[in-house]
């Protein structure tokens, strides 16, 4: 999708609704035909495949980034501290796509996707990409006890046993509208039906979800390593770049943390050169931790990356964990 395009759609789901009015009968044919093609799953006259291990989709509604990644990074090294043996399984945008493949310490953004190199770099635990989630879901299986899947709520071709949805607290639904006249690939009434519903941030309420807070750790320089408190950038003239599905959310964390900031927003998991995310003006740059995956070569003298970490609340996701351990426990799948 063009730029443009990109942002004439944004602006018209989460700003001016009118705009998108004569969107609505496409919007209906998308729901009828998303519809079908569950209850065709439900019936069994499509197929799904059940894992033999326990599957764990973390997934939602709308289109874009609503914060599955960093809730993804968090569970599955919550359920690795409890003795299961955890990998993670997606889709590995912004990669090479095509067969499923295990994803290694060394594979670079456009091999395997920005997601799927920050995850393997952060947790060190096994982890899977393809254009089929399933065939990815399988390349983990031998080596597992919880396949946890980024993204997927609508994949019913892969058979799950825990649904979580994120939703983004600071966009919501939207409009409320289905696609393309809103961001809904289903609808709110789906939430009826997942595990759990975890909030990304403040803003949207729903009666019984976790909520999520990413509190910033520190910077980490992209061509070093060296750290530093983000507290140091405060009072400077600086860049912050992002492209991820919501770039706000991360400006907004910037600002919360007293920073003064010239945004940069691309397009959700492009590649970009260091002119496009800001360096050469003398100013640093701060850029997400899935954006700084894909920064190589030389050029990123003033560039640094947020370490941030996730906080659950209420009583800091131990419930959360404790059912999906509990569920795999009853399927047989604890760890030896």
């Amino acid at each position: 999708m063009g730029r443009r395009l990109h942002d004439w759609f944004v602006a018209t789901w989460y700003g001016d609704t009118r705009r998108g009015g004569w969107l609505l009968p496409l919007a209906w044919a998308f729901a009828a035909a998303a519809a079908l093609r569950r209850w065709l799953y439900r019936r069994g006259v499509l197929a799904s495949y059940r894992s033999r291990r326990l599957v764990v989709v973390v997934g939602n509604l709308t289109v874009g980034g609503a914060g599955k990644t960093p809730l993804v990074l968090w569970l599955a090294a919550e359920l690795d501290r409890r003795g299961l043996r955890t990998g993670v399984a997606l889709r590995g945008y912004g990669g090479s796509g095509g067969v499923a493949r295990r994803v290694s310490a060394t594979d670079t953004a456009a091999e395997s996707g920005d997601e799927a190199v920050l995850i393997r770099r952060r947790l060190a635990l096994p982890v899977a990409v393809g254009a089929s989630r399933t065939d990815a879901v399988r390349l983990l299986e031998d080596e597992c006890d919880v396949i946890v899947c980024d993204d997927g709520l609508q994949h019913y071709a892969l058979a799950r046993d825990f649904e979580i949805a994120v939703i983004d607290g600071m966009r919501g639904f939207g409009n409320g509208w289905r696609l393309p006249a809103g961001p809904l690939r289903e609808g709110p009434a789906r939430l009826a039906e997942v595990d759990a519903v975890v909030v990304n941030g403040p803003g949207h309420e729903h009666d019984g979800a976790l909520r999520m807070a990413l509190e910033p750790v520190a910077a980490v320089a992209v061509a070093d390593g060296s750290r530093r408190p983000l507290s140091d950038f405060a009072g400077r003239e600086v860049v912050a770049a992002a492209a991820i599905g919501n770039p706000g959310r991360f400006f907004e964390m910037l600002r919360a943390h007293g920073l003064a900031i010239e945004t940069r927003t691309l397009p959700d998991h492009a590649a970009f050169t260091p002119a496009q995310a800001g360096l050469g003006q003398g100013k640093p740059v701060l850029l997400t931790e899935k954006d700084a995956v894909k920064c190589t070569g030389g050029g990123w003298d003033t560039a640094w990356w947020v370490e941030a970490a996730a906080r659950l609340e209420p009583d800091g996701g131990a419930g959360l964990v404790e059912a999906i351990a509990r569920r795999a426990a009853a399927r047989g799948r604890t760890a030896s």
